[in-house]
């Protein structure tokens, strides 16, 4: 259930709503997985969408009411950080900051606009975090989508490129070129949360887990039934919830598992269909057939930015990536209006 994180105000993936679901939890929805006895699973609300998280408890565990209440500080921490919803979240000021001074920035902030800088090179400028303007001008954000006028987008247009950012790592500090420019971290903070709250259980004893927000996930170890977290990915039709595929996660020491896709966001306005993910380039909506992107990586920032950035480079320029940069991808796309699979070489390794 690859949901949004509607609290940041997300663009391309990003905005990834509760109708936007692109992974199943297997394991949650098949009877007989769980183990009473040894298996727990804890849920609620965060982050404008939900979470899930199993995990196997034994003697070297903290009580469940301490990790439910970390698991809770954890993701209200990183949603006055990251939440463009929150008037005074850092991220929120830095957008209020229409300077071409520099400004001091998190250590967190600095290393995911690392990862997405590193993204945007790697995917010739189509993943970029500053598209906010375009997501909110296309009416993604506020739910109140619309077509805008030419002259709209080319207003627009001077003022949007992570080329635009510069970022000092070192000093933790970032300055933009372009004082206008704002920055929008929902197409990877969902996975950098998954991240977080994956690092903090296994800091309370907890070594075999599945942690889902939003649909976006890190599993480690195994069940409590020494069996394999299994993962389904979705069909990526938009009136289907049947299951694409199954993916075993076979590796003990942890996998993320993100998926983004076009089918579930978007609106028709005179016969066409436009999608949330668009083209910095061009301030459109992606026309390809690349309807979704699964991506498994050790590290759940990195999976959550090469998902978005491969689904906007569609099918023929993201197998290409993929495979110059031995990522372990799925993507599924339409082809004479039937449903094709690519999986990489990395991917194939460890299926």
């Amino acid at each position: 259930m690859n949901f949004a994180y509607s609290r940041l105000n997300i663009s391309e993936k990003t905005m990834k709503t509760a109708c936007l679901s692109t992974i199943i939890l297997i394991c949650l929805m098949l009877s007989g997985c769980q183990d009473n006895r040894s298996e727990t699973e804890v849920e609620g609300a965060a982050q404008g969408t939900t979470y899930h998280i199993k995990m196997v408890l034994d003697d070297k565990s903290s009580p469940l009411e301490e990790i439910r209440r970390q698991i809770s500080t954890t993701l209200a921490e990183i949603d006055a950080q990251l939440s463009n919803y929150r008037e005074d979240s850092e991220i929120s000021r830095i957008n209020r900051q229409e300077t071409g001074h520099w400004l001091p920035i998190s250590r967190e902030i600095t290393d995911l606009l690392l990862i997405a800088n590193a993204v945007y090179q790697y995917s010739e400028g189509c993943y970029d975090l500053t598209v906010k303007p375009l997501f909110d001008l296309w009416g993604f954000s506020s739910h109140d989508t619309r077509v805008p006028t030419d002259q709209e987008i080319a207003a627009l247009l001077p003022h949007i490129g992570m080329s635009l950012l510069e970022i000092d790592g070192t000093k933790q500090r970032i300055r933009k070129k372009d004082p206008k420019l704002k920055i929008d971290l929902s197409s990877i903070a969902q996975g950098y949360s998954v991240g977080v709250v994956a690092h903090r259980l296994e800091a309370l004893g907890i070594q075999n887990y599945l942690v889902e927000i939003g649909g976006e996930m890190m599993v480690k170890g195994r069940k409590a039934n020494g069996d394999n977290w299994r993962i389904g990915v979705e069909t990526p039709v938009p009136v289907s919830r049947s299951v694409q595929r199954v993916i075993d996660i076979r590796e003990e020491a942890g996998s993320a598992v993100m998926t983004a896709g076009t089918y579930r966001n978007f609106f028709e306005d005179k016969g066409i269909t436009y999608s949330h993910i668009l083209n910095p380039k061009t301030g459109r909506p992606v026309s390809h057939h690349l309807r979704s992107v699964t991506v498994m990586h050790d590290d759940p920032a990195w999976a959550d930015a090469w998902d978005t950035a491969l689904l906007c480079v569609g099918e023929k320029a993201a197998e290409r990536i993929a495979e110059e940069k031995d990522v372990k991808a799925l993507l599924i796309y339409d082809e004479d209006k039937k449903l094709k699979e690519y999986m990489t070489k990395a991917f194939l390794a460890v299926q």
